[in-house]
Parts: structure tokens; C-alpha cells; sequence
């Protein structure tokens, strides 16, 4: 049986199929598409317990697991660390994530992740968490994530 790594290298085909599998399921699917979704690409945990029928502790789980798969990351602010009102903890992608969902081609549905997210009826909790000051993504991480938006008008005149 073949080793998984060979001299410090991995099986590049072994870590795509574990990778397609662990991006697959259900939950780990729901949190990607939440992340790509959201105007800032961070979220908190009350935002992910609203957006995702699944209860926290399991939330929480998927969470850990896409963070030792370095795919996401936990980004603190600091100056809400105090304010009991507001999260200080987001979860978002790292840059190896980004390449990771590049590649297995999730970034294409940020448009329409996007358009989902802001379709969607939020509480006010929710919402005062969505507004709520975020630390900043590293610029690759946001460049990646960054798509124009069409103009309405631009829209309206084509049809």
C-alpha cells in the first residue's frame, strides 16, 4: 500500500480527492457559501447558528475541522473583545484557502452567493452582527474575493 507521503511530498491527486471530500459535505458546503456570500467574507457564530439549520456545538465542529484544513482561519477585533453586544471573533478564509476553493472552483458562485446572502431575511441580532466592525482579510484574500457588480442602469439599457 502506498503512503500517503512520499518523502515529505503528498499525493497531489490523494490531497485533491480528500480536499473534494471535506468541501463536499453538507455543512462544511453551507459555511463556504456563507463565507463567499457575506459583504465582508467574515462571519460570526450567532450568523452561521441563523444561516445554517444545524445546532452551534456541530457548527462549531465543521468550523474547527476547515481550520486544521487551514482552509479558514478565526480573525479577532480586538476592540470589540469588550463590548458585549458586538462579536470580536469571525471566521474567513486564509490564502491557502482561497487557492483551495480556487481550484475545486467555488469562487465562481461568489455572485450569486452574494445574491443570496442579501435576499435573505435576517434578524436584528444578525444584522447587528453583519454591520458590526470586522478585523481586516489579508489583501490577497480580499483581492480574490472581489468581483464588480453590475450596474442596474447598465442592466436596464441592455434589455
Amino acid at each position: 500500500m502506498k503512503d500517503r507521503v512520499t518523502d515529505g511530498i503528498e499525493d497531489p491527486i490523494e490531497e485533491r480527492q480528500r480536499m473534494r471530500k471535506l468541501l463536499s459535505q453538507e455543512t462544511r458546503h453551507l459555511i463556504l457559501q456563507l463565507i463567499l456570500g457575506h459583504p465582508a467574507h467574515l462571519v460570526s457564530v450567532a450568523e452561521f447558528e441563523y444561516m445554517i439549520p444545524k445546532n452551534k456545538a456541530a457548527i462549531l465542529d465543521h468550523l474547527e475541522t476547515l481550520q486544521e484544513a487551514r482552509i479558514l482561519e478565526v480573525y479577532v477585533h480586538e476592540p470589540n473583545v469588550s463590548t458585549r453586544d458586538l462579536p470580536s471573533k469571525f471566521w474567513g478564509p486564509t490564502e491557502r484557502g482561497i487557492e483551495i476553493l480556487y481550484e475545486h472552483k467555488f469562487l465562481r458562485g461568489v455572485p450569486v452567493a452574494r445574491a443570496i446572502y442579501e435576499k435573505t431575511r435576517k434578524s436584528e441580532r444578525v444584522l447587528r452582527h453583519e454591520n458590526a466592525p470586522r478585523p481586516s482579510l489579508p489583501v490577497a484574500v480580499i483581492e480574490a474575493l472581489d468581483f464588480d457588480e453590475p450596474e442596474i442602469d447598465a442592466l436596464d439599457a441592455h434589455q
